[in-house]
């Protein structure tokens, strides 16, 4: 009698130690990742204040142009996951290297607009004539690239669905190291400026590109897996990663439209928004780490034909997300008079910041149970329905949205907008998990 409540702590704790081991991991390498940009930044800030305003729009359409191909990662997270689930190592890296040739070929294509059309892309920024040439030398540089991020993705991806976010972790510092050294080597030890911090950068990223590429052709050989392009497969990873891709726009439209908001309601609303961006960044990024190790074990379990299992992890991950958020929010309702004070000094920006950033810390709960749950159904490959989700979230976001400026409430009645958003996300997601109809064993869904 006395032993018989340990059965349900022992799943828990089992549940507790793989969320850890993969999340913590997956939390350190999406830190790392926009320290890249971080180092650029630093550096050619020295230069000058039209070649870091040139690096600033350069920057936002190279993210821009990265974090569309987001589901290269996500996609083939869940497809390998499953066959490990499935016990066919083999076909689960056949599977990866799909994503990686998928990868390649959208590197190539992205390559094929930015290079000649830098000047128009530059140009819709609204770019000034002395950061334009900055900026146009810094994005054609960075471009060439594009095709070793995308592979670092989709190769991300493989090692997430093999249970391995230590790996990623390691090529990111070391990725982020030789970022630094080049940047500074190249600016300004030869002396070649902006051109040189775009440089530093796509060696850095071809680097980690190669080391990932080691990984997994030693893991194929290993296994016997083939390494040639299969063009079905190839066919099928891009099937899979288009609803991802509708999900990832839609999501990037409600941040565009925010921004759009902020910017109609005056300078210090702007940089005010921008300013809670920065740290809602931050607080995403350790929530997805979570999402990210729902990713790789909901796959396995349903590749392994285990519902329950699945059923079970997802619930300890949605405690998990409650827990994360309660404890973020808290953390940003105590430390908002010291945030602010960290970020700037102009009254009128610190007043639109106080209100603002309360919104901020009462949907973090909203947003842990939403990024957990995002994860688990694109662990289901589930990916139609959370495109279909995201669109209706967008639908009932850009008509609030846009009121704001019509009835005032300022930046804080667009961050309840934005809370109306998470709301209307969880919603959606906990209908879908509640259904189980996202449960679809077996190692292809």
């Amino acid at each position: 009698m006395t032993q018989a409540p340990s059965a349900p702590k022992t799943g828990r704790r089992q549940h507790d130690r793989e969320i850890l081991a993969l999340a913590l991991p997956a939390f350190g390498a999406l830190v790392a990742e926009p320290l890249f940009l971080m180092v650029d930044s630093a550096v050619v800030g020295h230069l000058g204040t039209p070649q870091l305003a040139g690096l600033a729009i350069a920057a936002a359409l190279l993210t821009t142009a990265v974090s569309v191909f987001v589901f290269l990662a996500y996609a083939t997270t869940a497809a390998v996951a499953r066959r490990v689930g499935a016990g066919d190592l083999a076909s689960a890296i056949r599977q990866g290297m799909d994503g990686i040739w998928l990868a390649l070929i959208l590197g190539a294509g992205v390559i094929a607009i930015v290079l000649p059309g830098a000047p128009w892309l530059v140009g819709i920024f609204g770019a000034s004539d002395t950061a334009a040439p900055y900026a146009i030398t810094y994005l054609r540089i960075s471009s060439l690239g594009i095709p070793a991020m995308l592979v670092v993705l989709a190769a991300t991806g493989v090692l997430r669905g093999l249970q391995d976010t230590r790996t990623p972790l390691y090529v990111a510092i070391g990725g982020f190291t030789a970022n630094a050294g080049l940047n500074v080597g190249l600016v300004y030890g030869a002396g070649l400026g902006i051109a040189g911090s775009a440089w530093g950068t796509v060696i850095a990223q071809i680097g980690m590109a190669a080391v990932y590429l080691v990984v997994v052709v030693r893991g194929a050989r290993r296994h016997g897996a083939s390494l040639r392009p299969d063009l079905a497969g190839i066919r099928a990873s891009a099937q899979a990663g288009a609803p991802l891709l509708v999900r990832t726009l839609s999501l990037r439209a409600v941040l565009m439209i925010a921004t759009a908001v902020a910017a109609r309601l005056g300078d210090a609303e702007v940089a005010a928004n921008q300013i809670i961006l920065s740290l809602w960044s931050l607080l995403a990024f350790a929530l997805d780490a979570i999402a990210i190790a729902g990713q790789a074990i909901i796959g396995r379990y349903l590749g392994a034909n285990d519902a329950k299992g699945a059923r079970e992890a997802c619930r300890r991950m949605v405690e998990w997300g409650v827990a994360a958020g309660v404890l973020f929010g808290v953390l940003v309702m105590v430390s908002r008079p010291l945030f602010i004070q960290m970020f700037t000094t102009d009254q009128v920006v610190q007043d639109a910041l106080l209100p603002a950033l309360l919104v901020v810390a009462v949907i973090q709960p909203v947003s842990g149970i939403v990024f957990v749950l995002d994860g688990v159904l694109m662990g289901a490959g589930d990916g139609p329905y959370l495109a279909w989700a995201m669109l209706a979230t967008l639908a009932v976001f850009t008509p609030v949205a846009l009121l704001v400026p019509k009835f005032g409430g300022g930046l804080t009645a667009l961050w309840w907008a934005m809370a109306l958003m998470m709301v209307v996300r969880l919603v959606t997601l906990w209908l879908r998990a509640r259904s189980g109809r996202w449960i679809v064993t077996g190692a292809t869904r």
